[in-house]
């Protein structure tokens, strides 16, 4: 397996291209240079290689990408699960108490990514992942059997319309935060992921807006909101926040030292 392949895709991506097309690990490749390629398997790794050199996603063209502490599956149907939400997950769990039941729900969770690891994390609360698009419901509801994750329940619904009004200690969400006619969007690998979990609006906050807004309906009292949005959207969405009348508002920086996520806690009665 020695040789240049490309000039334009990293040594890293070459190699998981190549571990995914043999089934084997990485470390058994680095050991194992000296293997040949089948005229099957080179036939496939050029073609993956060239639809890598084009930008599309790595994630997507293995199937998988890890979070937190495992691997989920991804398809186009679903955004690709990012190190930054790892934040928000974080921030998620330090107000859930580790042995207290409690309610929890992940508004557009994609891959599920969010809701299965504060599944993992706090077995003893039940989570709520809702999705609007059935097909993405369907890549999460199987991270959930392939993770056996069972305190998850699994629902199409936009945000919180399809509950029945029930009332949850905590929702958490990454919802789309891009503008519109942001040049991100036809940046490589952006390009090719779903455009309803990336776009919200005119400036990105149409989502958000409506999120902040109608969450307290869904809360219990003094029950917390927690959004990831824009490195740029920071002060504005602690506004919003303070506009509905949260309290205890806080935005966290992420491990690059942008501001990424914002909670706020629903006003006691």
């Amino acid at each position: 397996m020695r040789g240049r392949f490309s000039a334009t895709v990293n040594r890293l991506d070459l190699e998981l291209l190549l571990c995914h097309i043999l089934e084997i690990s990485r470390s058994y490749l680095l050991a194992h240079p000296e293997h040949i390629l089948s005229t099957q398997q080179l036939s496939q790794f050029k073609v993956l290689l060239s639809r890598r050199e084009q930008g599309e996603p790595l994630a997507y063209l293995v199937g998988r990408k890890a979070f937190w502490s495992f691997e989920l599956q991804v398809t186009p149907a679903t955004l690709i699960p990012r190190p930054e939400t790892e934040l928000l997950v974080e921030q998620a769990l330090a107000r859930l108490p580790l042995h207290t039941p409690s309610q929890v729900a992940d508004l557009g969770t994609g891959s599920g990514a969010i809701a299965l690891a504060l599944a993992l994390e706090r077995p003893q609360c039940q989570v709520l992942a809702t999705d609007i698009n059935p097909d993405t419901l369907a890549v999460a509801q199987y991270n959930a059997k392939q993770l056996n994750i069972n305190n998850v329940n699994f629902l199409q619904s936009d945000w919180l319309t399809a509950s029945d009004n029930r009332r949850v200690n905590l929702i958490v969400s990454n919802p789309p935060y891009i503008a519109e006619n942001d040049r991100h969007l036809q940046g490589d690998g952006v390009r090719y992921e779903p455009s309803q979990a990336l776009v919200s609006g005119i400036d990105g906050l149409d989502a958000i807006r409506h999120l902040v807004a109608n969450a307290p309906n869904y809360l219990v009292n003094e029950g917390w909101l927690l959004l990831e949005h824009g490195y740029e959207q920071g002060e504005v969405v602690s506004q919003l926040f303070k506009k509905h009348g949260y309290t205890a508002i806080t935005t966290y920086r992420d491990l690059a030292g942008q501001s990424r996520v914002t909670v706020g806690r629903v006003k006691s009665i």
